[in-house]
């Protein structure tokens, strides 16, 4: 077992981040006196008024407890029997999920190699064959992830050219936003101008890697596919009895924009650790630094002897990419001194 005081800082993960303060707050502010369960409560309505102030008084807010499931609501709520999901290869849904959808919903997913994990409308295209083929499963929602797991941002015209390819097929258009609030950091734009302007029609919100404990969010921008959330949502496992700790969790990330400064402290980090190792000899970046997340490649006797102080993933083995991943509570001197263990590490 890995003993954590072992560790100055850890890069593997955002989830491996604490709570914000302010959130902690607001799950100690919920925990005042009683409150009717399973989301009847005053924090749950704030909550759901202000994703409407957010994403447009058509959006609906549903909190869930973790990414995976609301995914796996969201997704359901599009599907028949019979449909598959265009994905690429890469996304935390075909790679990351246990293979969930293929389980739990029993569709089919249809990948897509992509360079840098994003998908363009012709990889969209060119898997409609099949559509009306009785043989065939039939493509029915594309599912694209914001940031990707890439750590690679799609603009909102490239969203909206996917929206539209899409929708023109009878295809729905779906966001893992387990990082939404980086995507829309580093491009400095408001949440909705990724979701809801750009044609989305279900998303999830992700808070746990931006600063929560536990809490994330279906968000329905398609008003014909709202109805069936709430039972979708209790027959996943998703609705919580006590909704009112996660509703202010979400609550919290959405007041005074706290969601942005956590998520552009965050990018800034990552920025910040890969300009001090570019040009580094023997390093190199694999893919754009767009979000969180650095790529880099690293010689392999390097990453082990990081590996021996540092927490972070190994990305492909045989490529020697490795994944860096800073959150809300990383430290310029954190990312500093893990630049001057780098550099010493690849002059030992």
């Amino acid at each position: 077992m890995l003993n954590d005081s072992l560790y100055p800082k850890s890069f593997a993960s955002d989830n491996h981040a604490g709570v914000h303060p302010a959130i902690l707050e607001a799950i100690s502010a919920a925990n005042e006196g009683g409150a009717p369960a399973y989301g009847g409560d005053t924090a749950t309505a704030v909550f759901e008024r202000q994703v409407k102030d957010e994403f447009g008084d058509a959006a609906e807010g549903f909190a869930v407890l973790n990414g995976a499931g609301a995914n796996m609501v969201g997704l359901a709520l599009m599907l028949g029997r019979y449909d598959g999901i265009v994905c690429a290869d890469s996304a935390h849904i075909a790679t990351h999920e246990a293979g969930a959808a293929e389980r739990l919903l029993g569709v089919k997913l249809i990948t897509v190699p992509t360079a840098e994990g994003k998908l363009t409308p012709g990889d969209i295209t060119a898997r409609l064959g099949g559509l009306g083929n009785p043989h065939e499963s039939q493509p029915k929602v594309v599912s694209i992830s914001q940031v990707t797991e890439l750590g690679t941002c799609y603009s909102p015209d490239e969203i909206a050219a996917l929206a539209e390819t899409a929708h023109a097929a009878g295809l729905y258009l779906h966001v893992d936003g387990a990082r939404l609030a980086n995507a829309a950091a580093h491009l400095d734009r408001p949440l909705r101008a990724i979701t809801t302007d750009a044609g989305v029609d279900v998303f999830s919100l992700g808070g746990t890697k931006n600063g929560a404990l536990a809490a994330e969010a279906v968000v329905v921008l398609e008003p014909s596919l709202s109805r069936g959330v709430p039972f979708l949502r209790r027959q996943s496992l998703q609705l919580a009895s006590k909704m009112r700790f996660v509703s202010a969790q979400l609550s919290a990330l959405l007041t005074n924009g706290l969601w942005r400064a956590n998520a552009a402290h965050a990018n800034a980090m990552a920025t910040r650790l890969a300009e001090g190792v570019a040009g580094l000899p023997g390093v190199s970046l694999a893919y754009p630094v767009e979000s969180n997340a650095v790529f880099a490649v690293l010689p392999e006797k390097v990453t082990k002897a990081l590996q021996e102080r540092y927490l972070f993933h190994g990305w492909d083995e045989q490529t020697g990419v490795v994944r860096w991943m800073t959150a809300f509570d990383t430290t310029p001197e954190q990312v500093d001194d893990f630049i001057h263990d780098i550099k010493s590490a690849l002059t030992a």
